[in-house]
């Protein structure tokens, strides 16, 4: 259906004709490179009119374009803008884009860029601003009404501002998001203050928006069952479906991808698309084109490729740091998004557990969805808890706290974050005391020191919310880990490696902070935790083995399962009763076997692995990479250094390595891709005596507790600093002691 137009648009006569014919063969140009030529006939009356005399292709030229022009702009001598409509038919695809003319007289002689604006394209959503309780500034009921996207194209070949020329045509761009009929007014400015007079520079139009095909996704997985995957649609302009400025939850206007079930649809107008498919590290990346056809609805199949599934097995991975709210995540329409929206991704994501953390931003909305317990929408191969992240709480400053498997989520004597603890070891205490398994959030920031190599004996600032406190809360026993692969992990490592020497046994796990550090995508940092065999997927089960070290931890593209030294797995029972502890005696040689595999692609990736670690992606297998060839080298870790290493194919087959090492003292023993891939410590302890593995970072953790009170204690509440400042002194007295036993 053509809807009309009003009166055609007056005719230019005062222009010069060669500046004018080339910019409208640019115009031809620029309407080709975006999919919507001149016709053969069109083409044809555009050469012809180039050939007449000045006043006769002047003509021509008007009663060709203008027949492709929805708004005629005029601006008069005092550079004031006024509308009109042109005869273009005002017909729009839904979920897809349109391209118009817009006819400008330029009395005014103006070079500044056109500007087009409208209500109808006011933003869906307004981006957190990090407050627990944001004020409403988009309601959904004006939702409906933010249906269009307007622009104006300044690409080449057409120029990014007016040319000053009495008459040109500019090219816009309109996208909808619904089918039917819709209204939108159109708004042209050329700078603040050049709208005439009684909203004459304002156009409304009545489109109608032509419905796009229901294109049926059917997402098979590599053993044939039914999935989610991960899709990114790109139109042959490079431009993504669906739109993310019209997009809200479940499809993230922050991502190029959206998830679908299997069998779910979209709808994208008749056109040739590039659709890149997958669904997390553990599958490959696929690509195709699909053609969509003037149907009503049409059905495409994809058949997802892994090339490692971890659960054959046993070991599952999980995210235990994700957000629904805060970052780039919306507080209006809605304060964040829903549980449904999450459990989405992380199916998509083939992320077996996921961490919800309720924290700062729309905290009083967010924390409605705990219930201390495994969220319904879970199902047997994939588990959703909400649980807590102090950030935004008077504590933050100390360093910020996963708290996972909570029963309850407001400390004692609380009805507001503020009244938190203003440091961290009481929350940490308080989550343990319920039975959660606590620790550190993206563990490097604050801990920045400028070498490159393990561990560092440069002595951070202590001056941000990584795993500063930690430094002292590891000697209370109250933190079961850091988490690790989303901050440079120099960094993130170096901290826990001096404590590790001093003998202490924190654990290590891995986490994205989605959607803050990373907004790609859930799971970009994950770890992986072993479970007893003939074991069900159970999240208590699953963050025990967080807890015990049961576990590693990377970016899903390399990994190390299996370790064990002399037969006993990384988070088994020794025979003392703790975890991961082996007693081995003087002499004795200890064999270390780990199977390993890791997935490069096929071309080096300069632009990742020239990056110095300081830069994202923080951990990444192309990062590995020997030179440039296909493999990655297997450390052998002990008391942090580097004795021993073996390189493999990085082909995603998986390698059995077995490392041989005679200890001369007791020791922790662990195995890394660096930096891509980090496993949890077996202890080792020599003849019945603790790890005491170097003086050197003794003294680095004892002058640590000062740097880190130098910068903590100035906000730590008055009426807290007596107790803190005893616990500081407690950690000194035990670094004082560890320093006194150790080797050198």
């Amino acid at each position: 259906m053509t809807l009309p137009a009003s009166a055609e648009l007056t005719q230019v006569l005062k222009v010069e004709a060669q500046p004018l014919q080339s910019q409208v063969q640019r115009l031809a140009d620029a309407l080709e490179f975006l999919g919507e030529p001149l016709t053969p006939e069109e083409q044809k009356q555009l050469d012809d009119a180039l050939k007449l005399d000045d006043a006769e292709s002047i003509a021509a030229i008007q009663e060709l374009f203008d027949q492709r022009t929805l708004a005629g702009v005029h601006i008069n001598p005092e550079s004031r803008v006024k509308v009109a409509r042109g005869p273009a038919a005002a017909e729009l695809s839904e979920q897809g884009w349109r391209v118009f003319l817009v006819k400008i007289h330029n009395e005014a002689g103006v070079t500044s860029p056109l500007r087009i604006t409208s209500p109808n394209a006011a933003p869906l959503y307004k981006q957190s601003t990090g407050s627990p309780d944001p004020e409403e500034t988009v309601r959904l009921d004006q939702v409906p009404h933010r249906w269009m996207d307007a622009s104006v194209f300044t690409g080449r070949p057409m120029a990014k501002t007016l040319s000053g020329l009495e008459l040109e045509y500019q090219i816009i761009q309109l996208y909808s998001r619904d089918q039917g009929k819709r209204e939108g007014i159109l708004a042209f400015d050329i700078g603040q203050g050049t709208q005439d007079l009684g909203f004459r520079n304002e156009l409304p139009v009545l489109f109608e928006c032509q419905p796009a095909v229901k294109v049926r996704l059917e997402v098979i997985d590599d053993d044939g069952t039914n999935t989610t995957g991960q899709f990114v649609i790109r139109d042959e302009l490079g431009r993504i479906y669906p739109a993310r400025s019209r997009r809200l939850s479940p499809d993230f206007f922050f991502h190029d991808q959206i998830y679908r079930h299997h069998g779910e649809h979209v709808l994208l107008p008749p056109g040739t698309y590039d659709v890149t498919y997958t669904r997390g590290p553990e599958y490959r990346i696929l690509n195709r084109q699909v053609t969509v056809g003037n149907n009503e609805e049409q059905t495409e199949s994809f058949r997802l490729k892994r090339w490692i599934r971890l659960t054959d097995h046993g070991w599952y991975s999980g995210d235990h740091h994700i957000h629904a709210a805060g970052c780039s995540h919306y507080e209006a329409p809605t304060e964040g998004v829903t549980p449904e929206a999450m459990m989405r991704h992380i199916l998509g994501e083939d992320l077996n557990v996921g961490c919800v953390l309720s924290w700062g931003p729309c905290w009083y909305y967010q924390k409605q969805f705990f219930d201390g317990r495994v969220h319904r929408l879970s199902n047997d191969q994939y588990l959703m808890r909400y649980d807590v992240e102090v950030s935004g709480f008077p504590s933050s400053h100390a360093g910020h706290l996963c708290l996972l498997r909570l029963t309850e989520d407001d400390y004692p004597n609380t009805t507001k974050i503020e009244e938190w603890p203003s440091w961290d070891l009481p929350v940490l205490k308080w989550g343990k005391e319920q039975g959660g398994v606590v620790g550190f959030s993206h563990s490097g920031w604050g801990l920045e020191v400028p070498e490159e190599e393990l561990p560092s004996y440069s002595m951070p600032r202590f001056d941000g919310i990584g795993a500063n406190e930690y430094i002292v809360d590891v000697v209370h026993d109250v933190c079961d880990f850091i988490s690790a692969v989303d901050t440079p992990i120099v960094w993130e490592l170096s901290i826990w490696y001096h404590t590790l020497n001093c003998g202490y046994t924190c654990r290590i796990s891995g986490e994205t902070d989605f959607p803050c550090i990373y907004g790609d995508r859930v799971g970009l940092g994950r770890g992986y935790v072993k479970l007893p065999p003939g074991t069900d997927l159970d999240y208590d089960a699953w963050i025990k083995g967080i807890k015990e070290g049961r576990s590693y931890c990377g970016d899903g593209l390399s990994h190390l399962i299996d370790f064990s030294v002399n037969d006993l797995e990384v988070g088994e029972t020794g025979r003392d009763g703790r975890p991961s502890f082996l007693q081995a005696k003087s002499g004795d040689e200890l064999t270390i076997k780990v199977r390993s595999a890791a997935l490069l692609a096929d071309v080096p990736n300069e632009e990742i692995r020239s990056r110095p670690l300081s830069a994202k992606p923080y951990w990444h297998v192309e990062r590995s990479r020997v030179g440039d060839t296909n493999r990655v080298p297997v450390e052998l870790i002990v008391n942090g250094e580097s004795v021993e290493t073996i390189e493999i194919v990085a082909d995603g087959s998986i390698e059995d390595l077995t490392f041989n090492y005679k200890p001369t003292q007791s020791c922790w023993i662990a195995l890394r891709i660096f930096p891509t891939a980090h496993t949890n410590p077996v202890f080792v302890e020599l003849d019945g005596n603790p790890i005491r593995a170097s003086k050197r970072s003794a003294q680095w953790c004892l002058d640590a507790v000062d740097v880190c009170w130098e910068q903590k204690s100035p906000r730590i509440r008055e009426t807290e600093r007596a107790e803190a400042a005893q616990a500081y002194e407690e950690a000194r007295e035990a670094y004082r002691r560890i320093l006194a036993e150790s080797a050198e």
